[in-house]
């Protein structure tokens, strides 16, 4: 009862909607906070960054596992939503405003609606800098 009425103070006041079922790792960063859901049977590995209006929602009503699992060191730009049971792989990056509803490979960079595997990295933990475009603007002229 007092993680229901925790939860719901806090929704209010920040407007994140975290349910008090979701699982987290250690190390986990919502930048700005403001916006972000995360369903109830979501699984958030450690050293994981959200930057804000980020979404890891559900699939229906029914049982079992609704909500994706989000592997160690994902990185997950502004705006990016995470749609039914989907696991997005250790290191990878998604860009901002992306949708995902399939599967992503770990140390995978995806961008798009729906959400499109662009580069597979080496890099073991994108979420430690924080740089977005990091090999991926390569010929970039204003």
């Amino acid at each position: 009862m007092l993680a229901v009425a925790l939860q719901s103070r806090v929704s209010e006041a920040f407007h994140v909607d975290i349910h008090p079922a979701a699982t987290f790792g250690r190390g986990i960063l919502l930048d700005h906070a403001t916006g972000v859901v995360i369903g109830e049977t979501t699984v958030i590995g450690d050293n994981v960054s959200m930057l804000h209006h980020v979404t890891l929602g559900g699939s229906g009503t029914g049982k079992g596992i609704r909500h994706p699992t989000i592997g160690h060191g994902v990185l997950l730009g502004a705006g990016v939503s995470v749609l039914g049971n989907v696991t997005v792989g250790c290191g990878a990056k998604v860009g901002a405003g992306s949708v995902v509803v399939t599967d992503l490979p770990c140390h995978s960079v995806a961008v798009g609606v729906p959400a499109r595997i662009v580069k597979q990295s080496v890099k073991s933990e994108p979420c430690r800098d924080m740089d977005q475009t990091e090999d991926f603007i390569l010929d970039y002229v204003i």
